[in-house]
């Protein structure tokens, strides 16, 4: 199992500074091999990670999953992704890639099939994004609070069609209770429960090649809960 840390926040606009710090934490009893961050130079970083090899990546802000997912993404003629997050990453695109836009322009570039992206308990929408989503599977945490189970097997449903799966995973999804230490928290998010039982199920699917976790601030956290959370997270998977 090759773990790659992706010690990066430049994408998160200064709004999520010190999630870089979060692998070392993380990742500090498992073997690792690390990125090339170039800190002036956000594309030849995004190449850098696109280029690497590995099954867990672990951030470092969203947009490092624009770098992972386009090196993934040559390997399949189907790729998709399912992603857990409170915001749909949706933005109009601007220049490089950050943590808000980094899904729209994967999808605007044409590496990845807006029908091929699942979003899991999205709560935060712009209307940018609202406009974008036309097309999409997406479930909101009304959906998942009436029934979880119907939620997760929908969503099993729709990854099995794709060659290559790719699950990414922003502990802004739980809620602020569960993971305080990060940028954006999102009220009446999942609870620690739910996501697990999402993980479990989802991890059993065979076309599963590639996960991520990010932004996880170790700055931003609350007696080492979200740090302990994301340790838990990557032992599903490790």
């Amino acid at each position: 199992m090759d773990i790659v840390k992706v010690r990066y926040s430049k994408g998160s606009l200064g709004k999520n500074d010190g999630c870089e710090n979060a692998p070392d934490l993380l990742l500090e009893s498992l073997h690792s091999k690390e990125v090339e961050i170039i800190k002036d130079n956000v594309d030849k970083t995004m190449r850098n990670i696109s280029k690497i090899e590995g099954e867990v990546f672990v951030g470092g802000d969203h947009s490092i999953t624009y770098g992972s997912f386009k090196g993934f993404s040559k390997k399949f003629s189907n790729p998709g992704i399912i992603l857990f997050d409170a915001h749909p990453d949706l933005e109009v695109t601007s220049g490089s890639v950050t943590h808000e836009d980094y899904l729209r322009k994967l999808i605007e570039e044409g590496v990845l099939k807006k029908e091929n992206v699942i979003l899991v308990g999205i709560r935060k929408v712009s209307k940018n994004e609202k406009d974008f989503m036309n097309g999409m599977k997406f479930f909101g945490m009304e959906q998942i609070f009436n029934n979880e189970e119907d939620v997760c097997d929908s969503v099993m449903e729709m990854a099995r069609e794709f060659d290559g799966l790719y699950l990414s995973i922003d502990i802004d999804v739980l809620d602020p209770a569960f993971a305080p230490g990060t940028g954006y928290r999102e009220v009446s998010g999942l609870n620690s429960q739910q996501l697990f039982y999402f993980l479990r199920r989802i991890k059993k699917l065979n076309n599963l090649k590639r996960v991520d976790l990010v932004e996880i601030n170790p700055e931003k956290d609350r007696d080492n809960l979200t740090i302990n959370m994301g340790k838990k997270i990557i032992g599903e998977f490790v």
